[in-house]
C-alpha cells in the first residue's frame, strides 16, 4: 500500500508540475512592418476556448501586458498581447510613448489592420476557440478597444482599464456588436467628467449595450503597480490604486464569462 500511495503521490507531482502556463513569442507581419505578440494559455486544459486579446498601454507592448495575458491564461482563456507599434518599439519616457502614439492614431486604417492581424493569428491558435474572441486593453490599448468596437469588429466584447474615451469616430446605431465595460477614474484628468458623459451619449445614441463604472478618488494608470513610478519620475498625473485594481479585475472575470457564454 506505502508503495500505491507513494506512486500516486508521484504521478500527482508530475501533473502538478506539467501544469503550467505555456508562453510563446509570436512574430507576423502588418503591412511591411514585423509586429511581436506574446501568447499564454494554460497546458493543463484540454480543447480549445475562448480567446482574449491584450492591448498594451501607451509604453508599448511590456513585461506589464504579458502578465496580464498570463493573469488571462490562468483563468482558462488563451491571451495574446498583441503589438500596436511593430518592430520591438517599447517607451521608457512619455515623450517618446507619445510619439508612438501619435504615430499610430494617425492612421487608423493601419491600427485596425494590425489589430485584426492580431486576432487572426489567435484565432489559428489549436487551444483557441474562434468563435468567442474577446479584447481588453489599458490606457491607450484601452482606446484602441473601444475604436474597434466602435467600427463594428466582430467581438464577444471589449474591456477598457483606463482608456481614452474620446474619439472622432464615434459609433452609429448598430455598429457596437460588442458588449463594452469601461472602467475608469473618477479623477483622471486625461478622462474627464464632459468625456465620460459624452461617451456615455454615443454609446446610448449607437443602442450598444454598455456599461461604466468610475471609481472616486481614483486617478489615471490605476491597475498597474509602475504608476506611482512614473508619477514620482516623470510628474505625471497617475496613481496605482490596489482596491480599484483588483475590483476592475474581478468585475472583468463576470463580464467575460457572461459574453462567452452567448
Amino acid at each position: 500500500m506505502p508503495r500505491i500511495l507513494s506512486c500516486l503521490l508521484l504521478m500527482l507531482s508530475t501533473a502538478a508540475v506539467d501544469a503550467e502556463i505555456k508562453t510563446e513569442t509570436l512574430s507576423y507581419t502588418v503591412d511591411g512592418t514585423t509586429m511581436t505578440g506574446y501568447l499564454a494559455y494554460d497546458d493543463a486544459l484540454s480543447g480549445p476556448r475562448p480567446g482574449v486579446l491584450v492591448v498594451h498601454e501607451w509604453w508599448g507592448q511590456n513585461d506589464y501586458v504579458r502578465k496580464r495575458a498570463e493573469q488571462l491564461a490562468a483563468l482558462g482563456y488563451t491571451a495574446f498581447a498583441l503589438d500596436m507599434y511593430g518592430e520591438g518599439k517599447v517607451a521608457d519616457h512619455p515623450d517618446t510613448a507619445k510619439s508612438f502614439v501619435q504615430t499610430v492614431i494617425s492612421n487608423m486604417p493601419i491600427a485596425e489592420r494590425r489589430f485584426v492581424a492580431a486576432r487572426t493569428l489567435l484565432e489559428l491558435q489549436p487551444t483557441v476557440d474562434k468563435q468567442h474572441i474577446a479584447a481588453i486593453g489599458y490606457c491607450f490599448g484601452g482606446g484602441m478597444v473601444l475604436h474597434m468596437a466602435r467600427v463594428g469588429m466582430d467581438l464577444d466584447g471589449v474591456v477598457s482599464f483606463h482608456g481614452s474615451l474620446g474619439t472622432k469616430t464615434a459609433a452609429q446605431p448598430g455598429d457596437v456588436k460588442a458588449r463594452v465595460l469601461v472602467f475608469t477614474g473618477a479623477d483622471d484628468p486625461m478622462v474627464p467628467p464632459e468625456q465620460v458623459q459624452a461617451f456615455e451619449q454615443e454609446m446610448s445614441a449607437a443602442n450598444a449595450m454598455y456599461e461604466l463604472v468610475s471609481y472616486a478618488g481614483v486617478t489615471h494608470g490605476f491597475t498597474n503597480p509602475a504608476a506611482d513610478a512614473a508619477a514620482e519620475r516623470f510628474k505625471m498625473p497617475v496613481a496605482y490604486n490596489a482596491q480599484a485594481d483588483a475590483a476592475s479585475w474581478k468585475r472583468m472575470q463576470a463580464f467575460l464569462k457572461t459574453v462567452f457564454a452567448q
